[in-house]
Order: structure tokens, then C-alpha cells, then sequence
């Protein structure tokens, strides 16, 4: 009777070992690209080949070190379809869309879910709850992890747009989706892996962090929170995601990295790169969060806004949503995430989509002209002039060529023009904006998007 038994759990095993598994992401009512080639991949066992089937067409993937790949063709939004995997086993997956997909990741701020979490909610949140029911609207959430290697799998399951699953899934992604969606009028799916607290390095592959940032060592080394430690996020949270075809990524994170922001122009870059080098779909749009205000912490945080504008500017194809004016003072988690949300997809509509008749970027510093006492400042991104919408225009602050700053007016002249001046500054050379840990955002656009902290020196 033993022999029966070890037999049969041998044989089991063998069975186990021969089949064919696809990535974790393939799944029931899972959302496909489209208009790309979509990657479908995952592992096998003695099979030599594995056949994939979508739409009647059958294509055929060779395994390789019992890893196999395939690309189907592009094809338009649409669905509900069946994908079929064959080797020695058989799956189908039933409910499959074709339309647009986006990976959500970050700190706390993209994790926070759209009923509020930590005593802080959502605004909003009650009503967009209850009117979230969205079958086209698709949403997985990875489920944390960490690795000292690259994993392959991760953990987590395709949900339809319900109250009961958006409720607990990232507000800012959540929101960002409902706007894609209501405009693009087909299928979105929204990848959330995201994990509060934790800083860019933690999401950036080791191989990075030993060559583009080897002379760079001034990262979490504290082995009692290994979330923080580079690398292990990626490899946990973001490598087992890849190739999975996707449109883009939205990103949420920055407060981790403020006390060291100094490096983070350069640490955000090359982790952007690296994700784009993974995935191999060229230079994807990725768009990203500027931290919001704070009444704690520190002008560091205005340093990190800096560098992540710089970011904005100096690597291709990304964009960046200002928080400066939805802060809150005594929270580091602001409730106003559908905000943010809409904001980051006006760069998504217009950049990627389209929508070529919208403002998509609050007002970004150009350059100054000085005439006497009074400093003229001029901006991209405002084609159309600044405003206050009622707000009195705060948070300026100017400085000669003592390097000493002291508080200044501001007022917008009638073409929408920017003047600055303060009776303690006879000669200006320099003014700032918003450069402090608490701003309460007064400087807009026309379509009322918010400027970023900005400052025309490098001192």
C-alpha cells in the first residue's frame, strides 16, 4: 500500500512538473494592450513548445530553459475574448478585454485606497464608491513582497470595477482609470504595486544600483526594514510584472527619499530607464506626483520637488502632476487623490491619446527679466496666462546679491504676466517660490493647475 501511494505522489509530481504555467497575470478578466504586440510568457516543464490561442489564430512559443514567449498580434480594444494555453495541459481564460494598461506603483500615497486609510480619507470617496460599478474598468493589486533575486511570479487576482473592489484599490489609480476610461471609452486595466514608506531605490534593480549609482551609498542599510533596502521591491514587485505589455506607468512616491533628496534626480532617472529597459517597449510614458506640501520636514522637501521637476525636464516622455496646492498641513496623506488622479491622466490624454485642445501641466519657471526693483517671471506651460482663482498670490520671496532672501509681493499684471518685488530687495537677482515645507499653492494657469515650487538660483 506504501509503494501505491509513493507511486502515485511521483506520478503527481511528474504531472505537476510537465505542466504548462503562464505568468500569474493571466488570468480571468484580465485587460490585454492593445495596438502593441502583446507578450504572453510563464514556464513549462518537458514541453518543448506551447501553443497560445486569442481570436482564432494559433501562435506557436518555444521553451527555453522551461521559460517560453510569444507575442500575439496587435489587435483594437474589445472583448470579452477567450486566450487558450496549450502544452500537455490545457487553460483557458475566459473574459478577456482588449484596451489599456497601466502600472500604478509607489509609496504610501499610491497605495492609499480609495476608502482612506490610517484615520485619513478620501474626499469624495463615499460617492465614487457607490457609482464605480465598471466592467470595463479592471483592476489587480500585487500583493507585497520582497527578494533578495528577481522573481518571476507574484501574487494577485483581476477584479471587475465594483464597490466592494474599488474600495480597497489605489485611489490615485483608481481615479486615473475612471478619467481614461470615461474619454477613451474602452477597457482600462490598472496594475497596483505599490508599498507605503518606502523609497525609489528599494524599486530600482540591483544591477542599476551597482553600476549608473555605485558612487552613491547613502541608502537604507537597516536590515530590520527590508522593504527599504535597494532592490528588493523590484525584485519582489515590479520584475515579475515584466513583460507584460503595458501603455505606461503612473507614480506616486518621493516622501521616503527627502532627507536625501540630493541624489534623487539621478536615483529616479535611471530607475525610470531601468523599467524601460526591462520591459523593451521603447520609452513609455511615465508620469509621476510631486510631493505635496507638509508642515513638517523641512525646506528638503522643497529640494525634492526640485528634483523632481528636474526629473520632468530632463528625461523624455513623462510628466508630472503638482500637488502644491491640495497639501495638507498635519498630513503626510492628502485627501483630495481624485485630483491627482485627473491630473495625471490630462498628461496621458494629451500626450498619448490625442487630446491635443487641453492643458495637461500647471505653470513650470522659464526665466526671469529684472527691471529696477521688480523681477518679471515667465513660465512654460501657460499658454493662455496665470491666475489665482481668488487666491491672494503667496510664498514668495526674493534676494540680491547678498543671497538673502525676504518675503515678497507678487501681483499678475493684466496680460497674465508675473511681477515680483519687496521694499528690502532694491536689486533683486533671485526669487523662489512655494520654497518652504508648507506652500498653500496660489499660482495656477487658466486651466487651473498649479505651479511647482520653483527657484531661479542654484544656491
Amino acid at each position: 500500500m506504501k509503494k501505491i501511494i509513493v507511486v502515485i505522489a511521483l506520478l503527481l509530481v511528474e504531472i505537476v512538473a510537465a505542466q504548462v504555467t503562464p505568468n500569474s497575470l493571466f488570468q480571468n478578466n484580465m485587460v490585454l494592450q492593445r495596438n502593441q504586440p502583446i507578450a504572453v510568457f510563464g514556464t513549462a516543464g518537458l514541453e518543448k513548445t506551447v501553443e497560445v490561442i486569442f481570436k482564432n489564430k494559433t501562435y506557436i512559443a518555444e521553451v527555453y530553459g522551461g521559460y517560453w514567449k510569444v507575442f500575439l498580434d496587435e489587435t483594437e480594444a474589445g472583448g470579452p475574448f477567450k486566450l487558450t494555453i496549450k502544452g500537455k495541459n490545457e487553460i483557458v481564460f475566459e473574459n478577456v478585454l482588449v484596451g489599456e494598461v497601466w502600472l500604478c506603483s509607489g509609496q504610501s500615497n499610491m497605495e492609499m485606497p480609495v476608502k482612506g486609510f490610517l484615520g485619513q480619507p478620501v474626499n469624495g470617496s463615499n460617492l465614487a464608491v457607490l457609482k464605480s460599478e465598471n466592467p470595463l474598468i479592471r483592476l489587480f493589486e500585487v500583493k507585497r513582497k520582497i527578494s533578495n533575486e528577481p522573481l518571476y511570479i507574484c501574487e494577485g487576482y483581476w477584479k471587475l470595477a465594483t464597490p466592494e473592489s474599488v474600495k480597497d484599490f489605489s485611489a490615485v489609480a483608481y481615479f486615473y482609470g475612471k478619467v481614461l476610461q470615461e474619454n477613451l471609452n474602452v477597457p482600462i486595466g490598472l496594475i497596483n504595486s505599490s508599498w507605503g514608506g518606502t523609497p525609489a531605490e528599494a524599486w530600482t534593480p540591483k544591477e542599476t544600483m551597482t553600476t549608473e549609482l555605485k558612487e552613491l551609498n547613502h541608502w537604507h542599510t537597516d536590515t530590520s526594514i527590508p522593504q527599504k533596502l535597494p532592490s528588493l521591491l523590484y525584485n519582489g514587485m515590479i520584475h515579475p510584472l515584466i513583460p507584460y505589455t503595458i501603455k505606461g506607468v503612473i507614480w506616486y512616491q518621493g516622501e521616503a527619499n527627502k532627507s536625501y533628496h540630493q541624489s534623487y534626480t539621478k536615483l529616479f532617472s535611471a530607475m525610470i530607464n531601468s523599467w524601460r529597459f526591462g520591459w523593451n517597449q521603447g520609452e513609455f510614458p511615465f508620469y509621476f506626483v510631486q510631493i505635496a506640501p507638509l508642515g513638517w520636514g523641512g525646506e528638503d522637501q522643497a529640494f525634492l520637488r526640485e528634483k523632481q521637476l528636474k526629473t520632468m525636464l530632463s528625461v523624455p516622455n513623462t510628466g508630472m502632476a503638482v500637488t502644491l496646492d491640495i497639501g495638507e498641513k498635519e498630513s503626510i496623506h492628502p485627501t483630495e487623490k481624485q485630483k491627482v488622479g485627473e491630473r495625471l491622466a490630462l498628461w496621458a490624454l494629451a500626450n498619448d491619446y490625442g487630446f491635443k485642445d487641453i492643458q495637461y501641466s500647471g505653470p513650470v519657471y522659464k526665466s526671469i527679466s529684472v527691471e529696477g526693483n521688480k523681477v518679471n517671471v515667465e513660465f512654460d506651460y501657460a499658454p493662455y496666462g496665470l491666475a489665482t482663482f481668488g487666491k491672494e498670490l503667496s510664498s514668495f520671496t526674493l534676494a540680491g546679491t547678498d543671497k538673502i532672501f525676504y518675503k515678497a509681493e507678487a501681483k499678475l499684471l493684466k496680460g497674465g504676466e508675473l511681477v515680483v518685488w519687496s521694499e528690502k530687495v532694491p536689486n533683486p537677482i533671485a526669487v523662489r517660490y512655494g520654497w518652504d515645507s508648507w506652500v498653500d499653492g496660489s499660482l495656477f494657469n487658466t486651466a487651473g493647475l498649479p505651479a511647482s515650487s520653483f527657484r531661479s538660483d542654484d544656491w
